[in-house]
């Protein structure tokens, strides 16, 4: 004689509580999608919060407006030189799109993105020819 377990009840998807994602999390989310793209920086602060600093290691500074479950995400972010900024941008709209979406369930309805700096490829930081 076997015994077939009987799953119980699911209770209905409002009885089962709230989750409330924060804007912070959406922030970080957003700026590490963008950052897993090779040739997105960020425009970091330098030395103790004083004076630009150009970084490919450190992620894009975000900013998140959420309305219930819809986000609007804005973006200041440098890039390499020379790679075509249309494409690129889109490339960068299209992945935090998609991770804020798969990680979170929020929909981002926009993303606004500044390109406030670019950095010719194979150009070190503070690093000058003398000739």
């Amino acid at each position: 004689m076997s015994i077939t377990a009987i799953p119980p009840a699911r209770a209905e998807a409002g009885s089962r509580g709230k989750l409330v994602i924060a804007e912070k999390v959406i922030e970080k989310v957003a700026s590490q999608a963008a950052a897993d793209l090779a040739d997105v920086g960020s425009p970091g602060r330098g030395f103790l919060g004083m004076g630009p600093r150009q970084d490919f290691d450190a992620r894009p500074k975000v900013d998140v407006e959420l309305s219930g479950n819809i986000a609007t995400i804005a973006l200041d972010i440098g890039v390499r030189y020379p790679v075509p900024l249309r494409s690129a941008t889109e490339r960068v709209r299209e992945q935090v799109r998609e991770r804020v979406h798969a990680l979170t369930g929020v929909e981002v309805r926009q993303v606004d993105i500044v390109v406030s700096w670019l950095r010719p490829q194979g150009s070190g930081a503070g690093t000058r020819v003398l000739l």
